[in-house]
């Protein structure tokens, strides 16, 4: 009796790669602007979220710096449970802290001033006695960070832009007290982790380094030459 041998010819391997690198290539496209479309989706939603927390902080009262009965809006890791509030305007915080919490205590995870969720970096700004913008304090909370009571219990902002661009998503996301979640495709700025940072007061305003009380760009370009639309 004889073996035969059976196997592929070389004609039958290369077919099949080839429509195995046919698939791929659909495929893989699709996959990654899968993904960026629900970092994008995420974002939006956290923004909305954020706003919220916002709203529920300031009502509640519970962050006062200047005792004047007023509320203020927070950082994040005073939103989240995972600071003590401030309790005068010089950066110094006391015992009490928001008890339940406004904000997924997700955001208490802060480094360098900034949130990490969904392929999207966060970042918070309060406002200072001129209404410039004063980020939240690189691990978290406004401990050692002057905001000026008044003007917080008005005025906050938050940006949003990929960890990644065009991996993790490609929009830059901008909010704040009015409560519009406003995007700009990001395309000629390409803001992108932590080398390519969105300007506070630039990007989302009208005027190069606008104060927090100025005007955004509302369905208008940016003066970072980005066209900012109120998203849904």
């Amino acid at each position: 009796m004889s073996n035969k041998q059976q196997g592929f010819t070389l004609i039958e391997l290369m077919i099949v790669v080839a429509i195995i690198a046919i698939i791929a290539s659909i495929a893989i496209p699709n996959l990654l602007s899968a993904r960026l479309n629900a970092n994008e989706s995420a974002a939006i939603s956290t923004l909305k979220n954020i706003s919220s927390a916002q709203a529920q902080c300031q009502a509640s009262g519970v962050i006062d710096a200047n005792g004047n009965g007023q509320g203020e809006y927070g950082f994040f890791a005073e939103l989240s449970g995972q600071a003590n509030v401030r309790n005068d305007q010089v950066g110094g915080v006391g015992t009490t802290r928001i008890s339940p919490p406004v904000l997924s205590g997700a955001f208490g995870k802060v480094a360098g001033s900034r949130v990490m969720r969904s392929g999207y970096f966060f970042q918070m700004y309060l406002p200072s006695a001129t209404t410039t913008f004063v980020a939240e304090a690189a691990a978290g909370g406004g401990a050692g960070v002057s905001i000026d009571a008044a003007n917080a219990e008005v005025l906050w902002a938050c940006y949003a832009w990929p960890t990644s661009f065009g991996n993790s998503g490609k929009r830059m996301f901008f909010i704040n007290q009015a409560g519009d979640v406003m995007a700009c495709a990001n395309a000629t700025a390409r803001y992108s982790g932590t080398t390519k940072v969105p300007v506070a007061g630039t990007a989302a305003y009208v005027n190069a380094g606008s104060l927090m009380s100025g005007t955004c760009a509302i369905n208008t370009t940016a003066a970072d030459g980005e066209r900012m639309t109120v998203v849904n």
